[in-house]
């Protein structure tokens, strides 16, 4: 989809550290983090937390926690007592009272009336129970099925469903609520966006849930693969269709629980790093990986530790929970440990065989102008994302440090690292909503994204590994930095933002070929020159012992350097 981005660094370091010496440098990171991060540690955690269908609060959910509970404590991270300063590696397991019921299904089958196979089973398609679908009575349920149009949802004849099962195209909760209301024992539909490929992957079905009601009410809502939908028009082209539905699910009240561990820095220990990746979502890749591969990369932390190899200046937050609910809660809840969150970085579909799956290792950057420009290499991913203005730009060198670091792992092996315009819709924007830098690792577009189809054998131990290496190298290298790696990254920074104005330059010179307006075409490359610039006046903060006059005088120059190219670009667009 994008090219393959190279890196450009300084040689790296040879050998591995020894137990004595400290890593001190962000090119010494890598051979210690390779030989040390056990990918299959991480495959056997996804194989466990996507093996349960998981919903906050119910038991599959419940049951990862504790998985990656039993593996910090392992590692040697201990239960917290009094709080995070107990000791250099702690955790704590955080439970909430949940406003809202929880879900897990059990069972479900749906046969034609008349035909010996079954239209659809939980055996084989884990995701036909939309979330939140109730329990029908034992022996289940026979009816005629209607179908409705989407266009006709808001106008359903009461007469037409009642008593009977409504199916449709479209969302399952507008059909689900439409067919309720009027009267219907449940609700059918297919919903399958085009980048799954329904036509080659028949059975896939993408979850989607229904509204979470009380659960003595709570009818069934039945979501349709690819073959079953064509199966069941077929069958209702030649007449009357009745179908036999059989559904048990569980519906009830629990607890919400959050795992947040500490690497505890040594003298800056409230300014922190902050990871997350959340537990919900019944697939392998989403979120099995994000859940495997943050447990490893905490053990990894630990061990390095405890080796005397690695020692945090800064704490390493590692945090499992609800998708954008639990990280945002730990942005917001604490005002005194917000102002010390420094860097989040979330874990997302990090595990994918992208040969299996289509999918792309990408980096989320925060908004820059590729999502005010999306042109050239840089594309939104079929996810999709709205064009940003200028205001909402959120300048920082983030971006280019991690992608960075994804790239230095990749020329170890020829991993492909990409990038996406910002899009949002992850954990990363809790941290952008509170001014936080914040970015996304993940994969897209994937075929199985949210199906059934996304189970274990979909997913690659060696990129959760190049996803955990670069991951904990981009931590180490920010929570160490001392004012040789602060300078040297302000270099690395340089480079990157020579190369975009660069970049910029033969795109505009092509636009204005093409008809585009020059001065038009100076404004990108000028808005350009100055996110760049305001991103390497941000790396003040980079060093953990403070701004130094080598610091200020590096900044300086490399900001001046890229302003000089700016004017020099503009001239040549005349």
């Amino acid at each position: 989809m994008k090219k393959i981005f190279l890196l450009s660094l300084f040689a790296l370091s040879a050998g591995v550290v020894s137990a004595q010496k400290k890593l001190s440098t962000v090119d010494s990171y890598y051979p210690v983090l390779r030989s040390t991060f056990i990918e299959a540690n991480a495959y056997k955690t996804v194989a466990f937390v996507e093996s349960r269908w998981r919903v906050p609060g119910n038991s599959g959910f419940n049951q990862s926690i504790f998985e990656v509970e039993k593996t910090l404590q392992q590692a040697g991270y201990k239960k917290e007592v009094k709080g995070e300063a107990d000791g250099p590696l702690t955790y704590r397991i955080e439970t909430r009272e949940m406003k809202r019921l929880t879900w897990e299904p059990v069972n479900a089958i749906v046969t034609i009336a008349g035909d010996q196979e079954p239209l659809l089973k939980f055996a084989t398609n884990r995701n036909m129970l939309a979330m939140y679908s109730g329990t029908t009575p034992v022996g289940g349920i026979t009816a005629e099925v209607v179908f409705i149009d989407r266009a006709d949802i808001k106008s359903i004849d009461s007469a037409k469903v009642k008593g009977k099962i409504v199916f449709g195209e479209g969302n399952i909760g507008q059909f689900y609520q439409a067919a309720i209301k009027n009267g219907a024992l449940g609700a059918m539909s297919y919903n399958l966006p085009a980048y799954t490929q329904p036509g080659k992957n028949v059975n896939s079905i993408q979850f989607g849930g229904i509204s979470n009601q009380d659960s003595l009410s709570q009818k069934f809502g039945i979501l349709l693969s690819y073959a079953a939908n064509e199966r069941l028009k077929a069958a209702l082209q030649k007449g009357i269709v009745k179908v036999h539905v059989e559904v048990a699910s569980k519906i009830y009240q629990s607890k919400e629980l959050t795992v947040v561990a500490n690497a505890r820095g040594t003298t800056l220990p409230d300014e922190r790093f902050v990871f997350s990746a959340h537990v919900q979502e019944p697939g392998a890749n989403d979120n099995a990986t994000g859940v495997g591969t943050l447990a490893e990369m905490a053990r990894v932390t630990a061990e390095l530790i405890r080796q005397k190899k690695f020692e945090p200046k800064r704490t390493i937050t590692f945090l499992w929970g609800d998708e954008i609910v639990s990280t945002g809660r730990y942005v917001s809840e604490d005002t005194v440990r917000a102002k010390g969150i420094k860097w989040g970085l979330s874990l997302d579909m990090v595990g994918e065989d992208v040969s299996k799956t289509g999918g792309t290792f990408l980096v989320e950057k925060m908004p820059d102008p590729s999502a005010i420009w999306t042109r050239g290499e840089d594309k939104h991913t079929e996810w999709g994302g709205r064009p940003l203005q200028e205001s909402d730009m959120f300048p920082h060198y983030f971006n280019d440090l991690v992608l960075n670091r994804c790239r230095q792992q990749a020329k170890e092996n020829g991993w492909v690292v990409m990038s996406n315009p910002f899009e949002g819709g992850s954990d990363h924007t809790p941290f952008l909503q509170a001014k936080i830098p914040g970015l996304l690792m993940w994969h897209f577009t994937d075929v199985y994204y949210h199906t059934d189809a996304d189970r274990l054998n979909m997913v690659s131990a060696q990129e959760m590994k190049n996803v955990g290496v670069s991951a904990l190298a981009t931590a180490f290298a920010l929570t160490a930095a001392n004012e040789s790696t602060t300078i040297s990254l302000v270099d690395e920074l340089q480079k990157n933002a020579t190369d975009r104005l660069q970049t910029e330059s033969t795109l505009g010179l092509q636009a204005i070929k093409d008809g585009s307006a020059a001065d038009a075409e100076k404004h990108k490359i000028d808005v350009w020159a100055k996110w760049y610039i305001d991103a390497i006046g941000k790396m003040t903060d980079i060093n953990t012992v403070g701004i130094s006059t080598a610091i200020s005088s590096k900044i300086a120059s490399a900001q001046k350097a890229v302003n000089d190219l700016n004017q020099k670009i503009n001239i040549d667009l005349k």
